[in-house]
């Protein structure tokens, strides 16, 4: 259960409007050039064919495109691999052979007189002799020695192998080749010379069939080109498409061309598509801030500081994306860790996811670079916690290893990676690692000094005795030093209690009486017995007195430089509480005239006291930090003026104090709980216990108590009424606590 804690969502305003145009559109317009560093246009020049690659050609993105060279080519080949189109019908080669037969038959006619006659042998020689010229000499001379019967299987053969060539397609590239196979096809007794004179017999009646056609070709030719898809081309960012001494060739312009080297205009697509992704990112990280960390959200150092380390991670991404495994040695996780010591560990978180998202994208839409960068950041800002000693850092190197070492592996099993590729990258995780923890632990405390941002060593050397403020404090306010130091006591214990910064809430208590360094005797602790001021003034006059040491106080801070987050803690540790001491003093002395408080007339006089001008002028506490410095400043000044501080006092007091600081509404702009408040009243008591534990009475030490009284009482008068007796300032029944000259 929360106490009046502010709306969670605010209004957003005018001014955040404002605001925000301003930071994010000077965050996208720096996001949106890094990221698009290679899409503008460059110098000219051109790629000729013929020309000699001097150097490796890189793909400087992605792309897919359908490559007119490339598809013409494949279409030529397709061309090529038509074979030449004849016209051939079965018509055709049935009348072209009928016709040859006849030419057979005229061919061997004389022939088969001369072997149909009744001739004598000598007439028979001398007519086959000239029966047919075109014979060979052997051919001839085979004829010459056949009788009738011979020759009339010679015949037959001869006849019917025409008849079948011709029958069946021929070419006319194929006359020539058919020709010299005829001797083969002769079937029958016929022996080898016999065969040959019936090749020779029809060898010039072997005529062609089937012939070119050339328009028919060309059809062929253009259907099979039409039935070639287009080549389509595909290339990856990074990807080598032309290797260094290569020749380039027309498919290499038209891929250089495509991929935009060497051309002097912008990639419009790319461009929008960066500008789109910043405009994004942006937009969410300023709106989370915006609503979540309101606190942060107004401090133009915290957001200058968020966007510095943004875009140098950007341009470092940009850099070496796309080069193998180089953006794996990034140490990225140091942004994580350096966000997590100065500011806290959501925005740390948020931060992280951002430069993840960047990474991938910038790395062809890589998940496993994304998962990469965020799960390692993630694991430094668990490890390193604060960052308040150097052993976390180391702690945070180790586990950064071996989460980066466990994201590659994962990603090697459901890829394709060899081993030689994992182990590269396990290196690349450590070398990673390491980085960032160094780069984290030497850059904090510099970019926290730089952007007014509190780191733990700053703090350290602020809670160091010898800072010349503290040392003005004790020398100067003996008093107001040890009160402080008390309340650090105090409010550091109750701060670990309740999971608060126990160190800053220790800091901020050392330095939150600094203003009353300005007027050291307005305050009853650096009175030493002396006179109190505050007898001879006007309530409202000392109730002025006591505000004003919160505007020195913020003065005497900035003048020694303190850090402006300490400086916040100083109006903020006495809120809008009211000096209750003062107020009804006022108010007596506005009642006596009219017989005091107990008259209706007095009553009545007493309510037209103001009583803001009994108030400070705040803030309230903004934070845990802030409230818990006020409860312990109100705590010590009442306890220490108790009479008796033995257990059930103290309780009594200190919850006394915590229910009147809930009913005047000072915790209304922080988030205490109510089991806060339990464990910060549990953490005071304890602690007050131990501060004013019971003592063993030593004799010469009641003799000595004794003999001080009975001076007392014979005629010292120590303003023991003003300086913190019971019933007045910052004693019991009064709220004021340490706003009164008690404190």
């Amino acid at each position: 259960m929360l106490i009046h804690r502010a709306p969670v969502i605010a209004r957003f305003t005018r001014s955040d409007a404002t605001r925000l145009g301003v930071a994010a559109g000077i965050l996208v317009m720096v996001m949106t050039a890094i990221l698009g560093a290679d899409i503008l246009p460059e110098e000219t020049f051109q790629y000729t064919p013929g020309e000699i690659a001097r150097t490796d050609i890189t793909a400087p993105r992605a792309t897919t495109f359908d490559s007119e060279v490339r598809t013409e080519q494949a279409r030529n080949d397709a061309r090529d691999a038509v074979p030449p189109q004849y016209t051939y019908t079965t018509d055709a080669a049935i009348a072209i052979a009928a016709e040859q037969a006849t030419a057979f038959e005229t061919r061997v006619d004389r022939v088969d007189t001369a072997f149909g006659a009744d001739l004598t042998p000598e007439e028979r020689a001398s007519l086959l002799e000239v029966a047919i010229p075109d014979l060979s000499e052997d051919a001839q001379a085979t004829l010459a020695a056949l009788d009738p019967a011979r020759w009339a299987e010679v015949r037959t053969q001869a006849g019917q192998v025409l008849q079948r060539t011709l029958l069946l397609e021929l070419r006319e590239t194929d006359v020539a080749q058919t020709r010299t196979q005829l001797a083969g096809k002769m079937a029958g007794g016929l022996d080898a010379a016999e065969r040959t004179l019936a090749a020779e017999l029809i060898s010039p009646l072997i005529v062609p069939n089937s012939s070119f056609d050339q328009a028919l070709t060309d059809g062929a030719r253009d259907a099979a080109a039409a039935a070639v898809d287009p080549v389509r081309v595909s290339v990856a960012q990074g990807e080598i498409v032309i290797p260094n001494g290569k020749r380039l060739d027309a498919a290499d312009i038209e891929t250089i061309g495509a991929l935009g080297i060497g051309v002097n205009a912008p990639d419009l697509a790319s461009f929008a598509g960066w500008l789109m992704l910043s405009i994004l990112v942006v937009a969410m990280l300023l709106a989370w801030i915006w609503r979540f960390r309101p606190t942060l959200w107004h401090r133009n150092n915290v957001i200058f500081l968020i966007g510095l380390l943004l875009a140098g991670t950007t341009l470092a991404l940009k850099i070496t994306a796309g080069r193998a495994i180089l953006g794996y040695f990034l140490p990225t996780a140091a942004i994580g860790m350096l966000l997590a010591i100065l500011l806290d560990a959501s925005v740390a978180t948020i931060v992280v996811a951002v430069i993840a998202i960047i990474g991938g994208a910038l790395n062809g839409n890589s998940l496993e670079f994304a998962s990469y960068t965020f799960l390692g950041g993630m694991a430094g800002i668990i490890a390193v916690r604060k960052g308040d000693r150097l052993q976390v850092f180391v702690q945070a190197a180790i586990a950064v290893f071996v989460v980066n070492m466990v994201v590659v592996s994962i990603f090697s099993l459901l890829g394709a990676r060899d081993i030689r590729g994992v182990l590269e990258l396990w290196f690349a995780s450590a070398a990673a690692a390491i980085g960032s923890s160094v780069a984290a632990v030497g850059t904090f405390a510099v970019l926290g000094s730089v952007f007014g941002i509190l780191t733990v060593f700053q703090l350290l050397e602020l809670a160091n005795p010898s800072q010349p403020l503290l040392r003005r404090l004790l020398v100067e306010t003996p008093g107001t030093y040890h009160h402080s130091l008390m309340v650090g006591n105090l409010a550091e214990r109750a701060a670990e209690a309740i999971g608060a910064d126990p160190l800053v809430t220790r800091v901020a208590a050392y330095y939150h009486d600094v203003g009353k360094l300005s007027n050291p005797l307005a305050f009853i602790e650096n009175q030493a017995g002396g006179e109190n001021i505050h007898d001879q003034l006007e309530p409202e006059v000392s109730a002025q007195v006591l505000k004003q040491h919160v505007a020195d106080g913020i003065d005497t801070a900035y003048a020694a430089k303190l850090p402006k987050a300490l400086i916040a803690f100083i109006p903020q540790h006495h809120g809008t509480a009211i000096m209750s001491y003062f107020f009804a003093r006022a108010r007596e002395r506005a009642a006596e005239p009219y017989g005091g408080l107990l008259t209706a007339q007095g009553e009545k006089a007493a309510e037209a006291v103001d009583e803001r001008r009994f108030r400070h002028a705040g803030p309230k506490p903004q934070n845990r930090e802030a409230a818990l410095i006020m409860l312990a400043d109100g705590v010590e000044a009442s306890v220490r003026s108790l009479a008796a501080r033995d257990e059930p006092a103290i309780r009594a007091m200190v919850a006394r104090i915590i229910d009147e600081r809930i009913s005047d509404g000072q915790f209304d702009e922080c988030d205490l709980t109510l089991r806060d408040l339990e464990r910060i009243r549990s953490a005071f008591v304890e602690q007050l216990l131990g501060m004013y534990h019971t003592r063993i009475a030593y004799p010469q030490n009641t003799v000595v108590e004794l003999e001080s009284r009975r001076v007392a009482a014979a005629g010292g008068s120590g303003g023991a009424d003003i300086a913190g007796g019971p019933g007045i300032a910052g004693g019991p029944g009064v709220a004021g606590g340490g706003d009164t000259p008690a404190s």
